[in-house]
C-alpha cells in the first residue's frame, strides 16, 4: 500500500512526528520524553505533534506515558498489526497535520535536545530539503557486539545514571558510538536516517514507506525509504551535526540479533530488495554536497575529526567525490595520556593493555587497538581509555572479515596483548599467523633437512618416529620465533 498524504490544515502544526513503538515498556517512554516539549529546545509545544503508534504490542502500550507527557501527542494503536513497522509508519503519516513530517522507524532511540528546532528549519531550507541524523548506539561498541561482551540494559542505565540523563541530552554523545550504518560521520554518505524529516508534499511523492517490505522489523525498509528520497530529482540532503538518535539495548531485529543470526537475515532482506527493486541494495549516493546545519558541541568533536581524517571504507570513497577533508591531519595531536583503571580486579593490566591500544590507535591501526580495548573491557567495563578508544574505533573491526585478513602488525600487537592476560594458546595463534607462508615453508624445509641428516646416524627408520621429531622440531622454530617477536 502506498499514500498520498492531504495537504495540511490552517490550523495544523508547523511540524509532526510519527513514532512507531513495539514491546518497548523500558525504551519508549525515554523516546517520547526526549521528544516532549520539557526536553526539547528552541520550539513550542504548539508548534509540533507526535504521533506514536503502537505497532501491536503485547501488552499494548501505556496510555498513561503519553498522557503524561508535555506536548501534543498521540497514541494509536494497529491491532492485529504486521510484523513490518511500513504499515504502522504509513498510518503515522496518513495522520500527521504539519506541514513538515518527521518518520521514526524504531521507538526505542532518544534523540537530542535541539532535534526539533534544526529539523524543522533545515526541511524549510530548499524547496525539497531531506534532513537526516546520523545513528548512535548506546554504549562504547556495536551493541550486538557489546552484547556478546556483557553489555545488558542494567549496564545502560547505568550509562545514563553517570551522565545524569535528561539533565543535557548532548552528554549522550559521552556514552554512545556510531552505529554500522552512520560510522563514516558526517562526510561520507550513510545508508539511512533513523529520523527522517521531510515536507508533506515530498512524502506524498514518495508515497510513504513501501509495505512490500513485509519482513519482521522491516528488513531494508528504512535503507530503501532514504535512498529513494535523497534520489527525487531535486532533493537536497541536509544533514544534522548535532542532533541525533541514540538506540537503547531492546533486542531489534537488526541491531541486536547475534552477528551470525544477522548475516542469515541480511541475505533474505537483500533478496527480498533485489525482487522489489531489481538490483541489490548499494550504499545511496546524494545528488549533490549535503547542507550541514546546527552546532557542534564538544562531545562530538573527537568522532567529528576522527571521522574528517579516518574513514572506516577508505576502499568504497578513495577517488570519489566524497575523499576525507582532513587528509594533511597532524596525527601527533592525538592525546598520549593513560588514564588508570578502575578499583575492580587488575587496573595494573587495563592500563597496560591500555597503552598498547593507545599506541596502535597513534599508529592508525584501528582495528588493532579496537580489539585491544574489548580485551580490556572483558576485565574493566569502567575502563575510560578502553570506553574512548572502542568508541572510536569499533567500526574497522567488520563484521566477516576473518582474522587472517589482518596485517601482521595486526596480529603481532594482539599477541602482545594476549601475552600480558597469559593466553598463551591465543599468543601462539596470532604468532603462526605472523610468520609469512614462506618462513612457515623454511621452517617446514629446516626440519626435513635436520631429520635427514640425523638419519645418517642411526636415527630411527621407524616412519611414525620420524614423524614425531619432525613436528617437535617445527614446534621449537616456533617457540623460537615467539621469543623473538614477543622480545621486540
Amino acid at each position: 500500500m502506498s499514500i498520498a498524504l492531504e495537504p495540511g490544515r490552517d490550523n495544523a502544526p508547523a511540524l509532526s512526528v510519527v513514532v512507531v513503538v513495539y514491546n518497548m515498556e523500558r525504551e519508549a517512554p525515554r523516546t517520547l520524553y526526549s521528544l516532549s516539549a520539557d526536553y526539547q529546545r528552541n520550539i513550542s509545544a504548539a508548534e509540533y505533534e507526535v504521533i506514536v503508534v503502537d505497532n501491536g504490542s503485547t501488552p499494548p502500550f501505556d496510555a498513561k506515558i503519553v498522557e503524561s507527557l508535555k506536548g501534543n501527542f498521540k497514541l494509536i494503536r494497529l491491532d492485529p498489526a504486521p510484523p513490518s513497522p511500513a504499515k504502522a509508519l504509513n498510518t503515522g503519516l496518513a495522520l500527521a497535520r504539519g506541514q513538515v513530517i518527521g518518520a521514526m522507524i524504531d521507538g526505542a532511540r532518544i534523540v537530542t535536545p535541539g532535534l526539533l528546532h534544526f529539523a524543522l528549519h533545515g526541511a524549510r531550507l530548499y524547496e525539497r530539503s531531506v534532513v537526516a541524523t546520523l545513528g548512535w548506539y548506546l554504549g562504547h561498541d556495536l551493541q550486538r557486539v557489546a552484547i556478546e561482551c556483557g553489555y545488558t540494559k542494567q549496564r545502560e542505565d547505568e550509562l545514563l545514571a553517570s551522565i545524569q540523563w535528561p539533565q543535557d541530552g548532548y552528554r549522550l554523545f559521552e556514552i554512545a558510538t556510531l552505529d554500522e550504518s552512520s560510522f563514516d560521520g558526517w562526510f561520507f554518505p550513510t545508508q539511512e536516517s533513523n529520523a527522517l524529516f521531510m515536507k508533506r508534499e515530498l512524502w506524498s511523492m514518495l508515497k510513504g514507506f513501501d509495505e512490500s517490505f513485509d519482513a519482521a522489523g522491516g528488513g531494508l525498509l528504512n535503507l530503501d525509504t532514504f535512498d529513494r528520497a535523497i534520489n527525487i530529482p531535486g532533493a537536497q540532503l541536509v544533514r544534522l551535526l548535532s542532533e541525533a538518535t541514540f538506540h537503547q539495548f531492546h533486542g531489534g531485529k537488526a541491531t541486536n540479533s547475534p552477528t551470525k543470526m544477522l548475516h542469515e537475515d541480511l541475505a533474505a532482506w537483500s533478496e527480498q530488495y533485489f525482487s522489489l527493486r531489481g538490483k541489490y541494495f548499494s550504499v545511496p549516493l546524494p545528488r549533490s554536497p549535503p547542507t550541514y546545519l546546527g552546532l557542534l558541541p564538544t562531545q562530538i568533536l573527537v568522532p567529528f575529526f576522527r571521522s574528517a581524517t579516518d574513514p572506516v571504507w577508505p576502499s568504497v570513497w578513495i577517488g570519489s567525490q566524497f575523499a576525507p577533508p582532513f587528509v594533511k591531519f597532524n596525527y601527533d595531536l592525538w592525546t598520549d595520556s593513560y588514564p588508570q583503571g578502575s578499583d575492580q580486579p587488575g587496573p595494573s593490566l587495563a592500563t597496560s593493555l591500555a597503552r598498547l591500544a593507545q599506541r596502535e590507535f597513534r599508529h592508525r591501526r584501528y582495528d588493532s587497538a579496537a580489539s585491544i580495548a574489548r580485551l580490556i573491557y572483558q576485565i574493566d567495563p569502567s575502563h575510560p581509555e578502553a570506553r574512548h578508544i572502542l568508541s572510536l574505533a569499533c567500526g574497522w573491526l567488520r563484521e566477516g572479515e576473518g582474522a587472517k585478513k589482518r596485517s601482521q602488525l595486526y596480529h603481532f600487537a594482539q599477541a602482545r596483548a594476549h601475552w600480558l592476560l597469559g593466553n598463551y594458546r591465543q599468543v601462539l595463534s596470532h604468532i603462526q599467523l605472523i610468520v609469512s607462508p614462506h618462513w612457515r615453508k623454511f621452517g617446514k624445509g629446516v626440519a626435513l633437512f635436520a631429520v635427514t641428516a640425523l638419519s645418517r646416524f642411526r636415527h630411527p627408520a621407524d616412519i611414525k618416529a620420524r614423524e614425531r621429531l619432525r613436528i617437535g622440531l617445527i614446534e621449537k622454530i616456533r617457540r623460537f620465533y615467539t621469543r623473538i617477536f614477543l622480545r621486540n
